[in-house]
């Protein structure tokens, strides 16, 4: 019984922590528009921690505003989004 309340809890703390995570992922990224030539940098809140996965939410959302992605920079936490915001102007957690 003991090892089956070990194992609860250490499934609530391994859940917990993966939400946590989720919840405090960022990429900065470059964008274009085309017809005028149109560039932005920016830094959005992605939920999937990873460059793949960054690219892959951040292209769908770019494109519904008329954006195409160029590259995702990188991928980080919240103690990197001070940094980045006075450079991603406009676009800091827009899309």
């Amino acid at each position: 019984m003991k090892q089956i309340a070990h194992i609860l809890v250490l499934t609530v703390a391994i859940i917990a922590g993966n939400a946590a995570q989720a919840a405090d992922c960022y990429a900065d990224y470059k964008a274009k528009q085309d017809n005028p030539l149109r560039l932005h940098y920016g830094v959005a809140e992605i939920s999937q921690c990873s460059k793949q996965g960054a690219r892959a939410e951040l292209s769908a959302r770019l494109a519904a505003q008329g954006w195409t992605l160029l590259n995702i920079v990188s991928v980080f936490n919240a103690d990197g989004l001070a940094e980045r915001k006075q450079s991603a102007g406009p676009n800091y957690l827009r899309f």
